[in-house]
C-alpha cells in the first residue's frame, strides 16, 4: 500500500476557474452530524466492487496495481466491503466530512480529505485508475463540477463505478399515482415531509436511468452499463419483488452505473493538407 497523498488542493487548481460555492454553513453542519448516516448497504457495495474487480483484471506478476479512490467513502465500510474483491489493488478514501474521515480510518489504511470541485481531490490529473462513487451524487449541490473533477483524476479510459437511488424504482411510480412524495426524495434537512420513512439523508438531487445515461455521457464518460440493485430498507415482505426488479434497471430501487472515461480525440495537425486535383 502506498502512502496517502497529502490533503491538499492540487496545484492545476491554481490555472482553473474559480470553484463552484462551498455548501451553505446549514448544509456543512448536516453533514458532520454523527448522527446522519454515511454508510450504504454492504450487498451493494458487494456488487459494485466485483463489477469493478472484473473490469480491473487480478494482480499478478508484472501487472500493476491500479489506483482506486472511494470518492464520499463516508465511515469506510463500503471501501472495507470492496477491498476483498480489489485484493492487490491500491484503494484510497476520499471524503469532505471530517467526522466521516475519523471512522472511515478504523477501517481502512488510507483516507485524506477532498472536495469535488476544481482541482479539490488531492490526486494528479489522470492518476488514478478507477472511481467509486457510491450513494453520493444525489447529495450534492454541483454534480457537474464533481463529475468534471472525477474526468480530471482519471486517465483516459479509467473506470467510474457510480451507484444512486433511482427517482423512477417500482414502488415511486404507485407513490406519484397516489399524490405522495417518491420515497429517497426530501423537501428538508430537518424532517420527513410526505414520504415513507423517518430519517433524513439529504438528497438534493434525483435521477432515473434515463437520465443518469445522458448525464454522464455529456460529462465525457462513456457508458458501459446501467445495472440495478435493492435497496436494504425496502419492507421484509416485498424484498423479493425489489430483487425481482433488478432485472430491469429503470425499476429497480439504485442504478448501478458503469463508465469509462472518454479518450480525448486526436488533435488534428494543421500542417497536413489533403491533395486534391487543383492542388497537385
Amino acid at each position: 500500500m502506498t502512502p496517502c497523498p497529502d490533503a491538499t488542493a492540487h496545484p492545476d487548481a491554481a490555472a482553473r476557474p474559480p470553484s463552484s460555492p462551498r455548501p451553505p454553513a446549514g448544509l456543512r453542519d448536516f453533514y458532520e452530524n454523527p448522527a446522519v448516516p454515511v454508510a450504504s448497504g454492504t450487498a451493494r457495495s458487494r456488487r459494485q466492487a466485483r463489477l469493478l474487480a472484473r473490469a480491473l483484471g487480478p494482480v499478478r506478476n508484472g501487472t500493476p496495481a491500479a489506483t482506486v479512490l472511494d470518492i464520499g467513502c463516508g465511515d469506510g465500510t463500503a471501501a472495507a466491503t470492496a477491498a476483498d474483491a480489489l485484493t492487490g489493488h491500491r484503494l484510497v478514501g476520499i471524503d469532505w466530512s471530517q467526522d466521516a474521515l475519523r471512522r472511515a480510518r478504523t477501517r481502512i489504511p488510507c483516507a485524506v480529505r477532498g472536495e469535488l470541485t476544481d482541482g479539490g481531490l488531492p490526486f494528479a490529473t489522470g492518476s488514478a485508475d478507477a472511481v467509486l462513487f457510491s450513494e453520493v451524487i444525489e447529495h450534492l449541490v454541483d454534480p457537474d463540477a464533481a463529475l468534471d473533477e472525477l474526468h480530471r483524476v482519471l486517465r483516459p479510459g479509467g473506470h467510474l463505478m457510480l451507484s444512486t437511488p433511482n427517482l423512477a424504482a417500482w414502488y415511486n411510480r404507485g407513490l406519484l399515482l397516489a399524490g405522495v412524495q417518491p420515497v429517497f426524495s426530501e423537501v428538508s434537512l430537518r424532517h420527513i415531509h410526505g414520504r415513507p420513512g423517518t430519517q433524513v439523508v439529504g438528497h438534493l438531487r434525483l435521477y432515473t436511468a434515463r437520465a443518469l445515461r445522458g448525464f454522464l455521457t455529456a460529462s465525457g464518460f462513456d457508458v458501459i452499463r446501467i445495472a440495478g440493485a435493492p435497496y436494504h430498507d425496502v419492507p421484509r415482505p416485498l424484498r423479493p419483488l425489489d430483487r425481482a426488479a433488478c432485472h430491469v434497471p429503470s425499476l429497480a430501487s439504485i442504478l448501478l452505473a458503469h463508465a469509462r472515461r472518454r479518450s480525448p480525440s486526436p488533435t488534428p495537425n494543421p500542417l497536413r493538407t489533403v491533395k486534391t486535383p487543383g492542388n497537385q
